[in-house]
């Protein structure tokens, strides 16, 4: 599927499953002002909530943002934007599964390496550079033992 087909397909996906109209209650129900983005990415802007603690996150196709949406369209931060928009693909695939699914990866990322991020596999599948996470090595008990 060409990228402008599935970033069409994605905005579909996540609208029908429910998880871009999540997205946007989150939004309205903690004051950020929803802006477009780019290829049917929605912007909310201004969130002040301390849960997440980060910088921006995903619902649907709807990235929340504590910063300005201008912050996070600018062309330095495009790989974090690019981190966020695979998010979105996740959510077209698995709708409100996504959730759980998320944090079961986030549980055994901490069990394997204390961090929520590291073993994630829906953030190494974002990549974890681009949306800010640093690899971490396991914790010794999950280190394989060389025969």
């Amino acid at each position: 599927m060409t990228g402008r087909r599935w970033r069409l397909t994605r905005s579909v996906l996540t609208a029908v499953n429910g998880t871009t109209l999540a997205g946007l209650g989150i939004a309205v129900l903690t004051g950020a002002k929803v802006r477009r983005g780019r290829d049917g990415i929605l912007v909310a802007e201004g969130y002040r909530r301390r849960i997440p603690p980060a910088s921006c996150f995903t619902v649907g196709s709807v990235i929340i943002t504590r910063r300005s949406a201008e912050w996070l369209l600018h062309a330095d931060r495009a790989e974090l934007l690019a981190h966020e928009s695979r998010h979105a693909d996740q959510y077209a695939v698995l709708g409100p599964l996504f959730w759980p699914a998320y944090w079961a990866a986030c549980g055994y990322s901490w069990l394997a390496t204390g961090t929520y991020g590291s073993r994630n596999f829906f953030e190494r599948h974002a990549g974890l550079d681009s949306g800010g996470y640093a690899e971490a090595p396991l914790r010794p008990r999950w280190r394989r033992k060389a025969p």
